[in-house]
């Protein structure tokens, strides 16, 4: 016959276990939880050329929600007023290069990214000696009117909080057909694996030095790992534009490319990079 005392130590035993299973399956949780949202702004180099995957291709080549797993996207919602203006005449270049180009910046001097779009402008302060070679890359993009009248094309509600641009093709697919090194992984602003409000960085794959020319802005912190070179702040104007293109909310996902579009019509007008 058992005890009192055995069978409340056996129905502890049976809580101790339970709880651990718990803490597993919570841990197995987050882990999937991290690689879901690191892969929403994922990339994968195919050749010479850099194809953003934002939605579009897994690893082992099957079309889903991007790199790993489904991708947290954007909760359908009906359709909001458009808050933004209509773009500006004119067409997007198709530009592509074979190798990243020479070192031209100034990497001790300040530098800064006007995004002149159809929503307003975003003023962004670049980290220059932080991240020399993104810098160099989006002041040679930029000269070349690369991001000119191009379409952000993926806005995220949920999970993480970003709008990302800098694809001409607005599919999550474009590139400048060659990619940069990572730089500032170890930014003092990227505590906790979180990318704060009014940071600007760099897409990829979760790979390493696959950045293109893809970008995001962060309107709210986000939790991700610190994978995606940082290298510019938003300023405070920019933040207000940002905040209302996010109000405006986003479309359900596209069942081809997995892309949760703004609903606000969000063009680069016009970027440039300009030396102070």
């Amino acid at each position: 016959m058992v005890s009192q005392e055995q069978r409340r130590r056996q129905l502890a035993r049976e809580k101790f276990l339970r709880q651990q299973q718990r803490r597993t399956e919570a841990r197995r949780r987050s882990r999937l939880r991290n690689s879901v949202i690191a892969s929403v702004l994922g990339v994968v180099v195919i050749g010479s050329v850099a194809l953003y995957t934002t939605g579009v291709l897994k690893d082992d080549g099957k079309k889903t929600g991007a790199n790993a797993g489904s991708t947290p996207s954007a909760a359908p919602t009906s359709k909001a007023p458009d808050p933004c203006g209509k773009p500006a005449a004119g067409s997007v270049k198709k530009l592509s290069w074979k190798k990243e180009p020479a070192m031209t910046i100034d990497t001790s001097a300040k530098y800064a990214m006007k995004l002149e779009t159809t929503c307003g402008d975003i003023g962004v302060a670049l980290k220059t000696s932080a991240a020399p070679h993104t810098v160099n890359s989006f002041d040679f993009l930029a000269g070349k009117g690369y991001f000119d009248h191009t379409k952000c094309h993926r806005l995220t509600v949920e999970g993480i909080f970003v709008l990302q641009c800098g694809d001409p093709q607005a599919s999550g697919m474009g590139g400048p057909g060659y990619t940069i090194p990572d730089e500032n992984l170890k930014d003092k602003s990227l505590k906790g694996h979180s990318y704060p409000a009014g940071t600007v960085a760099m897409a990829n794959t979760g790979q390493k030095h696959t950045g293109g020319s893809q970008f995001f802005l962060v309107y709210k912190d986000s939790p991700l790992p610190p994978q995606f070179t940082p290298f510019g702040t938003i300023d405070a104007a920019g933040m207000k534009v940002l905040k209302k293109i996010a109000a405006a909310g986003a479309q359900p996902a596209d069942p081809t490319s997995g892309n949760t579009a703004p609903n606000a019509t969000v063009v680069i007008d016009r970027a440039t990079v300009t030396k102070s």
